[in-house]
């Protein structure tokens, strides 16, 4: 099994895995995004224009 301090590594970096996976899935879709900003009742203002 491992010591509990490599035992914890291993669950870090599976989630670190996890995680980077899934944001790399949000990345190419958007809509995702937008319907939980709008389901959160915020507002995203456009960049000012130099």
């Amino acid at each position: 099994m491992g010591t509990p301090a490599s035992v914890r590594c291993q669950k870090r970096d599976r989630l670190e895995a996890l995680v980077r996976n899934r944001l790399k899935r949000l990345q190419y879709r958007p809509g995702t995004l937008d319907g939980f900003i709008t389901g959160t009742g915020l507002t995203l203002d456009e960049p000012a224009s130099p």
